[in-house]
Parts: C-alpha cells; sequence; structure tokens
C-alpha cells in the first residue's frame, strides 16, 4: 500500500484487471496522501472523499460481478478548479465564486468518469487561471512538489504538483498560455496542449476563435495516451471537434524504438530571450539524446516568433470583455495583480485585436511551413527553473544574476506560441538543474499530429527513463 503512489495509471489497471488490487484500496491511498500533503503543499481546494469512496465500492463491486470495465476503471483523478464538475464546487479561484457547485460536469470530466475514473478532489489555480503562479486570496500559495520555497507554476500549479507527488496519477488541466506546460515543467511532470479540437472545450466562450484548451497532466507519457483516448471525440458543441479522425492515443503513446529519419528543428529560444546556464545545459543534454536515437538535427532561428505582444493583445481583451464589470463591482474580492491586469487590458482597441488576429493566422502559416522540411520541433519548455514562491506576475525577472522585465516575456516565451497556432505541444522532464529542481523539455508536431508527439515522446521518455524517475520525498 505505501508504494501505489509511485504506480502510473497503465500500471494500477493492469493489477486491476487482474484482481490484484481493489479501487477502494487505490482511492483510499489517493486520499489519504492528499490529506497527509495538503497542509505541505496546498494543492488542493477541495476534496470529495466520501463521494469518491462511494464510487470506490461500486467500481469493486462491478468488478466482482463481472461487468465489462472503462479503460480507467477505478482510478483517481484530480480536475483543476477552472473546469466545472457536477455536484462539487468549482470556485475559478476566486472568493466571489467560493460556493458555486455546477450542475453538470465539463465534457472531459463527463468521459474520464465515463471511462471508469473516480474524482478525488479539485486542483488550485490563480483567480480565473489568470496567471504563471497559483496563488489567490481564497486559498494562498500552492507550493512547488520539490522546493517549499519555489512557485508551482500556473495557472494548473495544483494540478502539476498533486501528479508530480503521487497523489494521483491523473490530472485535469487547462492551458490559455502555457498553464498546463509551465507547471508541469517547474515539478517535472508532462503536461500536453493538445491540437485544437482534439479535446472538446464546453466551456470555451468564443468557441471559434479560442486559445484554451482542456488537458492532461500525467506523470507518464503513456498515462497522457490513457487520458487523451477517454477525452477525445466529437462533441456537438465545439466546432473544432468535429469530424476528427479517430485515433488511438493509447497506443501511440506506447511506442517503442528509435527517432532513425526524423527530423528535428531547434531553438535555445526567440532572439532576445536568454535561457539561463542549467537550462541551455539541460537543453543541450536532450537533443544529444535526440541526436543518439537517430534524428537529424538542424537549428532554426526565431527571429520572427516573439507572440507575446500578440498573445496579449488577444488574450487581454477577452479578459477585458469577460472581467471588467466584476472587477468594478467587485474588486475587493480579487487580488490587487488581477485587477491591475484587468485594467491594463483597456489599452488595447477592436483595431489592434483584429491585427492580432491576422498576426496569429500568419504565425500558422509560418510553423505549417516549417514543418514541410521537418517532423519535430524541440525547444525548452521554461528559461529557467521554478521562480521563487513570492514572486508577483509584475516584479522584474531574474536570470543568472540578470534582470528583465516581464515574467511572460521572459520565462515562457515558446509556450504561448502553440496557443497562438493551435499546433499539438508537450513538455517532458528533462532532468534537474544544479538548484535539484525539474528542467523540461517540449516537442511540437504539425497540427493534428498528436498521435505522432505522443510517439515521439515516448521513445524520448524510454531513453531518459523519466517515467521510473523518483517521486518528491515529503516526510
Amino acid at each position: 500500500m505505501n508504494e501505489l503512489h509511485t504506480l502510473s495509471a497503465t500500471e494500477l489497471m493492469t493489477l486491476i484487471r487482474h484482481k490484484k488490487l481493489s479501487p477502494v484500496e487505490i482511492v483510499q491511498a489517493s486520499l489519504d496522501r492528499a490529506q497527509a500533503l495538503q497542509p505541505i503543499l496546498n494543492c488542493f481546494i477541495t476534496l470529495c472523499g466520501e463521494q469518491a469512496l462511494q464510487q470506490a465500492k461500486q467500481a469493486e463491486r462491478d468488478i466482482t460481478d463481472g461487468k465489462p470495465l472503462g479503460s480507467l476503471h477505478g482510478i483517481p483523478f484530480t480536475v483543476k478548479d477552472l473546469v466545472n464538475t457536477a455536484g462539487v464546487r468549482t470556485t475559478f479561484g476566486t472568493v466571489l465564486y467560493q460556493d458555486n457547485v455546477p450542475s453538470e460536469d465539463a465534457v472531459s470530466v463527463a468521459r474520464l468518469k465515463a471511462a471508469g475514473a473516480i474524482l478525488i478532489g479539485k486542483t488550485t489555480t490563480p483567480e480565473f487561471g489568470s496567471q504563471p503562479f497559483t496563488r489567490s486570496p481564497l486559498f494562498g500559495d500552492t507550493r512547488n512538489a520539490w522546493s517549499a520555497e519555489r512557485t508551482s507554476g500556473g495557472s494548473s500549479g495544483g494540478a502539476a504538483v498533486a501528479t508530480a507527488a503521487g497523489i494521483t496519477p491523473l490530472a485535469v488541466a487547462t492551458d490559455g498560455g502555457g498553464s498546463t506546460r509551465i507547471p508541469a515543467a517547474c515539478n517535472g511532470v508532462v503536461g500536453i496542449k493538445q491540437s485544437n479540437g482534439v479535446i472538446p472545450h464546453s466551456q470555451a466562450q468564443d468557441i471559434f476563435g479560442n486559445q484554451t484548451y482542456v488537458t492532461p497532466t500525467t506523470r507518464t507519457v503513456a498515462d497522457t495516451g490513457l487520458m487523451m483516448q477517454a477525452m477525445a471525440g466529437d462533441y456537438a458543441e465545439d466546432p473544432w471537434s468535429i469530424g476528427l479522425k479517430p485515433t488511438d492515443y493509447a497506443a501511440a503513446s506506447q511506442r517503442q524504438g528509435d527517432l532513425r529519419g526524423k527530423r528535428v528543428r531547434y531553438c535555445y529560444g526567440p532572439v532576445g530571450r536568454p535561457l539561463s546556464n542549467d537550462a541551455r545545459q539541460r537543453f543541450d543534454a536532450g537533443l544529444k539524446i535526440l541526436e543518439e536515437l537517430g534524428a537529424t538535427l538542424s537549428p532554426f532561428e526565431a527571429d520572427d516568433f516573439i507572440v507575446e505582444p500578440i498573445w496579449r493583445t488577444i488574450n487581454h481583451t477577452v479578459w477585458r470583455a469577460r472581467f471588467t464589470q466584476l472587477v468594478q463591482q467587485h474588486g475587493d474580492t480579487f487580488s490587487a495583480t488581477f485587477r491591475q491586469q484587468i485594467l491594463s487590458a483597456e489599452q488595447f482597441s477592436a483595431i489592434e485585436y483584429q491585427e492580432a488576429m491576422f498576426a496569429r493566422t500568419v504565425l500558422f502559416k509560418r510553423l505549417q511551413k516549417m514543418f514541410e522540411t521537418a517532423d519535430l520541433f524541440v525547444t525548452p519548455t521554461l528559461t529557467r527553473t521554478a521562480l521563487p514562491l513570492n514572486m508577483d506576475l509584475f516584479d522584474p525577472f531574474e536570470l543568472d544574476g540578470a534582470h528583465y522585465d516581464g515574467v511572460r516575456t521572459h520565462w515562457y516565451p515558446w509556450t504561448m506560441v502553440f496557443n497562438m497556432t493551435g499546433h499539438p505541444a508537450i513538455t517532458l522532464p528533462n532532468g534537474f538543474a544544479s538548484d535539484g529542481l525539474p528542467t523540461g523539455i517540449q516537442f511540437t508536431t504539425r497540427f493534428g499530429a498528436d498521435d505522432e508527439l505522443l510517439g515521439y515522446a515516448s521513445i524520448f521518455e524510454q531513453a531518459t527513463g523519466s517515467d521510473k524517475a523518483p517521486l518528491p520525498t515529503f516526510m
């Protein structure tokens, strides 16, 4: 029982199907670990233990009765507190919605439940997922799984920390500019932002111009494939999802072999976006592994991939429409950082917004063109390891002793790109820096080639052994 937290969902499912492990044992172990680590990590806003145990007992009875089992039968999972869960409060990380209880699940959650997965709790997020740090007046700070002095990242910090800590093997996160991949890299887990439409988004308010994604966070690529297999597929209310070809993501995520004949383009960073020495060394180590796997590597100069101004114009205009009235009416319930972000959104005009949308189209075409001569695009996920816990979004950014303005500009210049273009991108653990914290490497493939992306990620993971790496030690 003491080792259950180290097992992946793939391993747990094998034990369940062979009746060597009970869903009740697994869920109870997850709840026990969540309660023990919550005072240390602060990664949950809500635990639903009684409900989860009732569902686990039913899952156990289904096994005894010989009923058909879903692909995730009895596997515990968490859901980020931006994603609706029927009968379980969804606060959006704000005091204003601390008692909000949705009447139905988001489609992604409903599909995981239909596959047999069991929700044990809601993980922390900053107010409306608005920061790369996970903190809110509602719950305080969520700490990094590897260091109490560092941020968990954001905005899916709770999801990444709970996964890294071995509380559950599966987590539902979201990603609007890197919000899955940033905390995944900070905490040494796998985080994917799939192609637009692969996993339907039932809460997007602008479904046609959508740049946000409901995403898996796991400790292994195989588990990511399992989640995608359950979550993906046509959904009548998300036009991006309609008509996509059925794909076996579970099989794709367990690909073996090498990368002979594959063309890899890589880039350290857009012009003017430096890497820390640690991040560069770890990225070079990752490139060497790709080369040893047989891939042909060639550099890519990203002179025209400074996308943060485009992302900010689009994203902040959306925030202005969504939140200005809330801030005006309930300003005292929000953090000063959130209020400042919403007020800063007032500077963008309708013309600037449309020009940014034009630029987004150009960016998509540019990236598509690159994949005519490449199979895989590889970058660092972040320019340095997790920032200090007390860092504010508007504080100067420190990198190897130098200071820069703009956390978004200089910490994660490579994540926002793929929210703008819709291409699939996955961050994988890529070893530890000299400060003892994880680093991440990001893979991207052509639009719609999510199965190929999972295959490349699986091969890299096997070569690095990150799927067998030890978990953080807390007690």
